[in-house]
């Protein structure tokens, strides 16, 4: 149960850790020191608004989304990404062509983040047979091969070795890359996170493990399920780590651009923690009203929400405009409305393709060179 007064976050770091830490104000407002940095600085203003468009996108997507499954449209889980909006906009927005992302089942910011339009993200989630696992994989399972997305995993900790196994990749193609292997806070205490640990500081893999910390394993909040600083746990591995608050898109990308560049340039894996919080329960079956208080949320909505910080530096920078903000937002609204358009419109998967996209060679029989028999009535 919630007790009045505690908080889901250790705001401490130890001063023996090269991890790194700003102080916030009341206001969550950015400093200029992640603004003027190099990684920010160069930004153009159309990029600056870009960023903030994909923000927006995401949390008026997920906010259909909801509308959605109330109304029985769309059945299973459904993992709300609202409030970490600029962790996965700030993140990805570093990709280079040889650089990957993986994460958990929390997936659909990251997923409009590399670049994957409304319509399939969203009859993925009604089951369509357009939807990027033609309808089979749902929210947990989005993909996009082709954008170096790898998903969307709905054990937790199941991607992060996984993750491993791309950035293994990249160091035995000798490619300039590195990937991103995002987990949350729960999957942490997991043994296949600490196994991956182990082999990418063994062979030095070109991976940066990103643990998202919104403060909650499902119900239970961090200070009772974790304890000390999670990606403190990577000086047990001989590897870099370090923490930063994720509310400021400024900050994240900042704090993000030097361990992507040394996994890149120098093959040295990282653990990193970036702290964020969820507003919706951990899914929508999560009633949310046990384990922490309104107050809390409504107090992290009111001083750090990231759609609103950002929003705010670049008014204050004079990058947008009134005008502009409410254009973008109902530009968002539509798409996302459309995008249900899209799905509702679109067939379901028959029962012949129930067999299709299991086995390679099932579906490319001229090539098989397997024997025996591949499915089992």
């Amino acid at each position: 149960m919630y007790q009045a007064g505690s908080s889901p976050f250790p705001h401490t770091v130890s001063k023996k850790s090269n991890a790194t830490t700003e102080d916030r104000s009341a206001s969550g407002a950015a400093k200029a020191g992640y603004v003027s940095a190099p990684v920010n600085a160069c930004l153009s203003s159309d990029q600056k608004i870009a960023l903030y468009r994909l923000m927006v996108r995401i949390r008026r997507f997920e906010e259909r989304s909801l509308r959605a499954y109330q109304a029985k449209k769309i059945g299973g889980f459904l993992h709300l990404y609202i409030g970490q909006e600029a962790v996965a906009v700030g993140c990805c927005s570093l990709m280079g062509k040889d650089d990957h992302v993986i994460t958990a089942y929390r997936d659909h910011g990251h997923a409009i983040a590399v670049g994957m339009e409304l319509n399939p993200l969203m009859a993925e989630l009604y089951g369509k047979v357009t939807g990027c696992s033609k309808g089979k994989g749902g929210s947990m399972h989005f993909f996009d091969p082709a954008r170096n997305y790898w998903g969307g995993h709905g054990i937790v900790g199941g991607q992060v070795p996984l993750g491993t196994g791309l950035a293994y990749a990249l160091k035995y193609k000798g490619l300039k890359g590195a990937c991103m292997t995002f987990m949350g806070d729960g999957a942490v205490n997991q043994g296949a996170v600490h196994e991956a640990y182990n082999l990418a500081a063994l062979w030095q893999l070109p991976v940066v493990f990103v643990i998202e910390n919104n403060g909650y394993s499902m119900g239970t909040s961090q200070a009772r399920s974790s304890a000390g600083d999670l990606a403190r746990r990577a000086d047990a591995y001989h590897m870099d780590w370090g923490v930063c608050d994720g509310h400021d898109l400024y900050e994240v990308r900042a704090f993000m651009a030097k361990y992507l560049e040394q996994a890149r340039e120098k093959c040295r894996p990282s653990v990193v923690e970036i702290r964020t919080y969820r507003y919706r329960g951990h899914s929508v079956a999560d009633p949310d009203n046990t384990y922490r208080a309104k107050a809390e949320v409504e107090e992290y909505r009111r001083t750090k929400d990231p759609i609103q910080v950002f929003q705010n530096l670049l008014l204050a920078e004079k990058v947008l405009d009134a005008a502009q903000v409410e254009k973008i937002d109902a530009e968002a609204r539509a798409e996302s409305d459309l995008s249900t358009e899209f799905a509702e419109a679109s067939p379901f998967p028959t029962a012949a393709d129930l067999q299709k996209d299991v086995y390679w060679e099932s579906d490319n029989p001229g090539e098989r060179k397997s024997g025996g028999r591949l499915f089992f009535n």
